[in-house]
């Protein structure tokens, strides 16, 4: 099984790059966050044409997450369970088959940036983090195969930024998002990345502007985290670098796991 997420940065204006990713990958299950529309301007029939089903929380302009499966989707939660959302359609989970009998559980999700840390943005960012962490802590208690993907907009340690200094006073870096971010491997999920390698300036975000992805100014903000039963079956892990090179790229980059 293939897991990949990946913050589109708007599905209809990434549709190319996004059926090229589904033909030339090929995963099991792609979870897509930044939608930036609602779910009748979703690109449904290509991507079901591509061979995928698709569960979505939409929202027109902002946000949006989409689940994408090979495999029937049997069961489906949209919004996060016990947290006020206020609109914002940032978190969905679906139940797929493995193609083996087995179930999968995954999340699409897309935290909130947090910025200016010194508006109730940030109180915000930090109370979905809270939400997502007990839910989390649910979610594990069904000893399923679990993978909780997408852009958590946290750069969790020094060797995921390019500069540390630079983004010391950004709500990306800040110790209060680095420590929610603990807060929630620390019940036992595993950072995807950081169980295959060690290796600084392994990049998932380049900002558009001043040259980042030239200057590879890039962070890491994308995740796979997986449960323990998911981390037994991990087998690859890769950052899929070339996409932020394409025509009209997205600033992120897809992500995949490979679970045996």
């Amino acid at each position: 099984m293939r897991i990949a997420t990946w913050n589109v940065n708007s599905v209809r204006q990434r549709l190319a790059p996004l059926l090229a990713f589904l033909k030339e990958t090929a995963p099991d299950v792609l979870c897509l966050q930044e939608l930036k529309c609602e779910e009748g301007a979703f690109p449904r029939l290509e991507v079901e044409d591509a061979g995928y089903n698709v569960v979505l929380h939409g929202q027109k302009t902002f946000n949006g997450v989409a689940i994408l499966s090979r495999h029937p989707i049997e069961e489906t939660i949209v919004g996060l369970p016990g947290f006020d959302g206020e609109g914002q359609s940032r978190y969905i989970e679906a139940v797929v088959s493995d193609g083996a009998g087995e179930i999968l559980r995954v999340a699409s999700i897309y935290a909130p940036n947090g910025n200016p840390p010194e508006t109730p943005k940030y109180a915000y960012k930090l109370a979905f983090m809270a939400a997502l962490t007990e839910h989390a802590r649910a979610l594990l208690r069904l000893e399923e195969t679990t993978v909780l993907a997408g852009d958590y907009n946290i750069i969790p340690e020094d060797r995921d930024v390019h500069d540390p200094a630079a983004w010391a006073g950004d709500a990306l870096f800040l110790p209060q998002s680095r420590a929610a971010w603990r807060r929630l491997t620390n019940l036992g999920y595993t950072d995807a990345l950081r169980a295959v390698s060690d290796a600084a300036g392994l990049y998932t975000f380049w900002d558009y502007q001043a040259g980042a992805w030239q200057k590879n100014k890039g962070i890491r903000i994308d995740h796979l985290l997986l449960s323990p039963q998911a981390a037994d079956r991990l087998s690859r892990v890769e950052i899929v670098k070339a996409a932020r090179a394409g025509e009209k790229p997205s600033d992120h980059v897809p992500v995949f796991a490979d679970l045996a």
